[in-house]
């Protein structure tokens, strides 16, 4: 649709101020160029640098002086070199929404947007959630002008490509999609544009709304895309061939394809001594066995299986045991239950007490339960061995899951005891093994096996041992045979 039906400044403003009536935040302002030709300004009001587009615009237009022809000639050949040109109500929408002042000349058949526009915004800070002992202190903001440019200034090389895309029928959110050319498999990236450009939805408000899109199995617990607010993680990724959705409003960047094992590292693993990152990694991953199994094997044991329990730890259980009304079961459902409602407690209370209550609540319910015979010591040692083991996931997105499937594994537990526990884990396994990250495996490398990715699997070698590109490419075309692309059915408003 053409932007205006005749040249008429009357007829735009008319139309204008039907479409946005009872818009109190948007400013209609008629003034008079010279020579007396009509004008008039649109804008956002507290988006628009009002005083800005006064001073450098406004005031400069008065002292043209000039035949009422040549003036409009010359005034629309200067303002194309400053703003741009609109053709489209629709570019003009959105474009207001954006903050940009909207000039109208009468005679003229087109409207100029400046880019002037005046958004509070958070500045560069370390993020919370991804804190650091050694490394960049940088994180992103809700501002994809910011977010940007942070990328833009590790990665300097032309090879790093940006694509612009709107999502959202009212919001019209702003998203980046990010990529190495030259490392990037571009079956991925015609996936990745593909899914998004897919997206039917009426606003964007986060990057999860993004991520439920984007993922191979919205349905499934585990992460199959990596949330970061770091850029320097997001520039690692990007070096390792994988892509990044930046999307406006949210500090959190999208990273895919991504496997439980990239998600069990953290970015000061290679920040640190290779022997102390080593260490700290195998560490993790051993907790996070622990962190799963540890309450169900308890479990397990102390109920169908005490001959595998040493005699004299079997004694001091029993005798802890001795007051104890419920069974282990029970035991561990309250306790765990217990734990995970301080956690959440302590995320939604105010930070200066959050973790206080958090910890002085655990320690005073424990200490109260023991006291009172309703659980047992051992009972809550080894819920506080899990949450410390839970602790330790690097990822908030994966001990979600983790912290999910404990439950039933542990029901799977105090019925059928350790064969329960191992079906639970042999189902997780299953799971894991139909995952997948935009067509790429979710176990990789172990599962399809590639020995050139054990470098950085289990041990961190030395940086000038890796390869900075992980062969993902091919991966989509070995799961177009089985799973195709990517469908999520009919598209809905």
């Amino acid at each position: 649709m053409q932007i205006q039906h005749s040249s008429l400044l009357d007829d735009n403003l008319l139309y204008l101020t039907s479409l946005y009536e009872e818009c109190g935040d948007i400013v209609f302002h008629s003034f008079v160029l010279a020579n007396g030709i009509k004008a008039a300004v649109v804008y956002a009001q507290g988006l628009a640098d009002e005083d800005l587009f006064q001073h450098q615009i406004l005031e400069p237009l008065q002292h043209i002086e000039l035949g009422k022809t040549e003036f409009l000639s010359q005034l629309v050949e200067q303002l194309t070199a400053k703003a741009e040109q609109l053709t489209e109500w629709s570019t003009v929408i959105e474009r207001i929404g954006s903050g940009h002042p909207i000039l109208w000349i009468d005679g003229s058949s087109a409207a100029f947007a400046f880019g002037m526009t005046k958004i509070t915004q958070r500045t560069v800070e370390e993020p919370v959630a991804e804190s650091t002992i050694r490394g960049p202190r940088e994180g992103f903001t809700e501002s994809i002008g910011v977010n940007i440019p942070l990328i833009r200034r590790r990665i300097k090389s032309p090879e790093l490509k940006m694509i612009n895309m709107t999502i959202g029928t009212y919001t019209k959110t702003q998203i980046t999609l990010a990529y190495m050319k030259n490392l990037a498999d571009p079956h991925l990236v015609a996936e990745m544009k593909l899914r998004i450009e897919r997206i039917r939805i009426h606003g964007v408000l986060e990057s999860e709304m993004i991520e439920e899109w984007i993922s191979d199995n919205p349905y499934s617990p585990f992460p199959q895309v990596l949330p970061t607010e770091r850029p320097d993680v997001v520039c690692a990724n990007v070096l390792e061939g994988r892509l990044a959705v930046l999307i406006d409003g949210t500090p959190f960047v999208l990273i895919a394809p991504v496997g439980l094992f990239s998600l069990l590292q953290s970015a000061e693993d290679y920040y640190q001594n290779v022997i102390m990152s080593t260490f700290i990694r195998l560490l993790r991953y051993v907790f996070f066995i622990i962190s799963v199994l540890l309450p169900s094997a308890y479990v397990a044991i102390t109920t169908f299986h005490q001959e595998m329990i040493p005699s004299v730890l079997l004694l001091n259980i029993s005798k802890s045991r001795e007051e104890i009304p419920f069974p282990a079961l029970v035991e561990a459902l309250i306790m765990e239950t217990t734990f995970e409602a301080l956690r959440e407690a302590g995320v939604r209370l105010p930070k200066q007490v959050g973790a206080a209550v958090s910890i002085v609540g655990a320690l005073v319910i424990g200490q109260a339960a023991t006291s009172a015979g309703i659980v047992s010591a051992p009972m809550v040692i080894v819920v506080a061995i899990t949450g410390i083991a839970s602790f330790m996931i690097p990822r908030y997105t994966l001990g979600i899951p983790l912290r999910l499937i404990r439950f039933p594994i542990m029901l799977m537990a105090g019925t059928l005891g350790l064969v329960g526990v191992i079906l639970g884990f042999i189902g997780i396994i299953l799971h894991l093994c139909r995952l997948s990250s935009l067509g790429v495996p979710y176990l990789t490398p172990i599962s399809p096996t590639r020995f050139k990715e054990f470098k950085d699997l289990l041990f961190r070698a030395p940086v000038w041992k890796q390869e900075h590109h992980p062969q993902l490419s091919g991966y989509q075309e070995q799961q177009n045979e089985t799973i195709g692309l990517h469908d999520k059915g009919e598209d809905t408003t």
